[in-house]
């Protein structure tokens, strides 16, 4: 029987690490990437993407700084909504075309999807995400000062603008999702979405943060009813002591296993802890948490790749 699973697509299989960031390497990753996806239409499941877009804001955001003088700078938000049209334009196009190719009945929606935080959020008196390009130290400094910036030293590459990172509290646009999921395979909530809160008149305006997008992806899967949250990494499984002799591959764990591992510091705050983090939290609602490569989708939804991650 088909499941309904939320994918988690990190930035950098959209744009891997020094590779020149033109449209026809991102799009060229994001076709072998999608071939993968539609395997998993094929097995019979519902899918609902979403992905990264680290690189891809950041290039955007570097456009601005290196246009300021002529062309004003967008806020943040709006950089992000920027990034997730253009990767739900390529990932609808490259899906839509192996679709058809396999002569696959399905289409594709790509939603433009808001996601709410708390304007509260003690995330916004303490930013804490890098973004955008390095600066020397001086020209930090004179941001901070005549911007109003925070800036922080970032693993020793230079300084570069630090911005909240509050909590995904809603996501917009869930029913549509649900009620599409049956023939359609949906692309949603990409880059951690597009962050807004509610102002005093229960309006929605945009704010200048970034939301983790592991966070995000839990929340979608949660909201979506999702039986199985996968999220895909360039590695096949989690380790843990990793790089040691004593190296183990994890396969099936429980949630109380995985918890041990974290307060034992086991996984990297800048990589794979987010996604431990959130497979605990899906899975302790009864369902499936799934961390693997994305060329071994497909087996570890049957169980036979990945870790899994289970009450």
């Amino acid at each position: 029987m088909g499941k309904r699973v939320v994918l988690a697509l990190g930035g950098n299989a959209i744009l891997q690490p020094k590779q020149e960031a033109t449209y026809d390497n991102q799009y060229n990753n994001v076709i072998t990437a999608t071939e993968k996806m539609i395997e998993i239409r094929k097995a019979g499941h519902e899918i609902v993407v979403t992905h990264g877009n680290g690189p891809q804001v950041g290039n955007i955001i570097a456009q601005n700084e290196y246009a300021k003088d002529n062309v004003p700078a967008l806020p943040i938000d709006v950089c992000s909504a920027e990034s997730q049209g253009m990767i739900g334009y390529m990932m609808e196009m490259a899906l839509k075309n192996h679709l058809n190719k396999d002569k696959i009945n399905a289409n594709v929606s790509t939603l433009l999807t808001m996601v709410e935080v708390d304007k509260d959020d003690k995330a916004f008196s303490n930013p804490s995400k890098p973004i955008g390009v390095f600066f020397d130290e001086d020209t930090a400094k004179s941001l901070e000062q005549n911007k109003g910036f925070t800036m922080g030293e970032d693993a020793g590459r230079g300084y570069r603008r630090l911005v909240p990172s509050p909590e995904p509290l809603v996501i917009h646009g869930v029913e549509e999702i649900k009620s599409l999921l049956s023939k359609s395979i949906i692309i949603s909530s990409g880059g951690g979405g597009i962050p807004v809160y509610r102002n005093e008149e229960g309006n929605l305006e945009g704010v200048e943060a970034v939301i983790d997008k592991d966070r995000s992806g839990l929340k979608l899967s949660e909201q979506v009813e999702a039986d199985v949250f996968m999220m895909l990494t360039d590695v096949p499984n989690v380790y843990i002591n990793y790089g040691k002799e004593n190296e183990k591959k994890l396969e099936q764990i429980s949630v109380e296993e995985a918890e041990q591992y974290v307060s034992e510091g086991q996984f990297p705050a800048g990589s794979m802890l987010p996604k431990i983090e959130a497979a605990i939290e899906f899975a302790k609602t009864g369902n499936e948490a799934i961390i693997c490569s994305l060329g071994e989708a497909v087996d570890a939804l049957e169980g036979k790749a990945g870790t899994r991650i289970v009450k």
